[in-house]
């Protein structure tokens, strides 16, 4: 089914072609029975989490090394939309092999920014972003259920929106991804403040620590200061932000990787980028002649990390998923 078959009229524009194929041909969408978990000596995880918010519902299957804690295997089943299965199936794949304390670690945005096409430009119309933000939850509960705690042992973000979620860095992130500056728009790609509207502004039914007009304000203050004072030419790589370094790897493997991948049919996509210790973790996934070719594991991933940590920083570590 295409793309515009599916959703319609000048909306599928925007989004994602990647949405599309996750719509259409979910990798993860499936269940992970107590058998097959027990045939690996892995513990079974089940985790469901439902967003009131819209009426969608995911369940999480993770297949735990109870000796390592890696997630060897991820599933799901999603009761909801297109984009919902779209979430759902790239949240199970970001799960695989990491551990579970890694995967806690795995946000709404990471989920949406593995959906784009192109770094800057948003994998879903703003309206259908809340749909990522159960990722955000039903990781938790898995972790909450392997580890016999509460979910609030891994809140380490705070949350301005309780209805839907939302926490602080995920809003200081979109506003600074998408350019935005309405609290309408944040609204629309977050789903904060859509509904009880304590958070957008002091004087509703509940009191918040947080106000989306204060962090709006304060987010395009930042984002203005960061561009006065230079550009991410002028900053060492250490000093740039996780959003500066992802455009610069990005800059590098355009000019220097691609060309060389190209010639043989091959090409290389960064799929996230995390901040760990003193390094830069850089995650990427090969496409075309490259993903089924037998050195994209030894002599190709050289070539590639070599170039990265020479032309953008030596603290650059290349994982391949």
């Amino acid at each position: 089914m295409a793309k515009n078959d599916l959703i319609g009229g000048a909306l599928w524009e925007k989004y994602s072609d990647k949405v599309s194929k996750r719509m259409n041909n979910p990798k993860y969408m499936g269940e992970i029975s107590e058998e097959e978990a027990s045939a690996k000596g892995a513990k079974l995880v089940v985790a469901d989490f439902g967003a009131d918010s819209c009426g969608d519902a995911v369940r999480l299957y993770w297949m735990v090394d109870p000796a390592t804690d890696k997630i060897l295997d991820a599933k799901y089943k999603s009761f909801g939309c297109g984009t919902a299965i779209a979430s759902s199936d790239v949240t199970a794949e970001l799960c695989i092999g990491k551990t579970v304390d890694e995967a806690v670690k795995i946000t709404n945005l990471d989920v949406e920014f593995a959906l784009r096409d192109t770094p800057d430009t948003p994998a879903v119309p703003p309206q259908k972003m809340h749909c990522s933000v159960m990722a955000y939850d039903v990781i938790k509960k898995a972790a909450s259920i392997y580890k016999n705690v509460d979910m609030s042992v891994f809140e380490d973000e705070e949350i301005v929106c309780e209805c839907a979620r939302v926490s602080l860095s995920t809003i200081k992130e979109v506003i600074k991804l998408n350019d935005l500056k309405t609290v309408e728009e944040i609204t629309q790609y977050t789903k904060a403040g859509a509904f009880c509207k304590s958070c957008i502004k002091p004087g509703g039914h509940e009191e918040r620590k947080f106000y989306l007009e204060d962090i709006l304000r304060d987010t395009r203050a930042e984002m203005e200061r960061e561009r006065l004072n230079s550009g991410p030419d002028d900053k060492a790589f250490g000093e740039l932000t996780l959003i500066q370094k992802h455009k610069k790897v990005e800059q590098v493997i355009e000019e220097s990787i691609l060309p060389i991948l190209n010639a043989d049919g091959g090409s290389v996509e960064v799929v996230d980028m995390k901040e760990v210790d003193d390094y830069t973790d850089v995650y990427i996934r090969y496409k075309g002649a490259c993903a089924g070719c037998a050195s994209s594991r030894t002599g190709t991933y050289e070539v590639i990390s070599d170039t990265l940590r020479k032309k953008a920083d030596a603290s650059i570590r290349v994982h391949i998923l």
